[in-house]
C-alpha cells in the first residue's frame, strides 16, 4: 500500500475485471504489462501480486477456451521484453505447439501470432473456429455446400 491505491483496488482474483481489461487491450490491438494491468486494477506492482494475477489469468483463459474464444493471458507481458512471463510459457506454450526458447526472435514471432488471434477476434475479425469444428468437418461442410449449390 505504498500510495494508498490498494485500499480501493479491485481484487486481483476478480476474473471478470481482468477479462474486461484484457478485451479492451485486444480491441486496441495492444499488449499490457503485468505492472500496468495491476495498476489499472488499483494495485502497486509486487511479485506476490503478480503471482496472484497469474492465477486469475489462468482462470480467464480457461473460460475463454470453454467459449471457443482465443486466450487473453498472452497479452500480458513483461515491460523489459514485451513477452509473457515464465509462468505463461510453462502453462501455455507447449499446449499451443511451441517448444523453443522463451526469449529471442522465435519466441517473439510465436507470441505475436498468438496475440494477433486475440487482436483479430476482439477487434471484429472473428476468425476463431467454433467449438467442435475440425479441419475435416469444415471440409465436409464446404463439400456439402458445394453440392447443394450445384444441385
Amino acid at each position: 500500500m505504498e500510495d494508498g491505491r490498494d485500499l480501493l483496488a479491485v481484487p486481483i482474483s476478480d476474473a471478470a475485471t481482468v477479462r474486461r481489461l484484457l478485451i479492451e487491450a485486444a480491441k486496441a490491438r495492444r499488449d499490457i504489462s503485468y505492472a500496468d494491468l495491476l495498476d489499472r486494477m488499483g494495485h502497486a506492482f509486487s511479485r506476490p501480486k503478480m503471482r496472484a494475477l497469474c492465477k486469475t489469468l489462468g482462470a480467464v483463459d480457461d473460460a475463454a477456451v470453454a467459449k471457443g474464444e482465443p486466450e487473453l493471458a498472452v497479452l500480458v507481458v513483461r515491460q523489459s521484453d514485451r513477452l509473457p512471463g515464465d509462468g505463461w510459457w510453462v502453462s501455455c506454450a507447449e499446449r499451443l505447439g511451441y517448444h523453443g526458447l522463451w526469449t529471442g526472435p522465435d519466441a517473439v514471432k510465436f507470441i505475436r501470432r498468438q496475440q494477433k488471434k486475440a487482436f483479430d477476434y476482439w477487434s471484429g475479425k472473428r476468425i476463431m473456429p467454433r467449438a467442435g469444428d475440425s479441419a475435416r468437418g469444415k471440409s465436409a461442410q464446404k463439400r456439402s455446400r458445394r453440392r447443394s449449390a450445384a444441385g
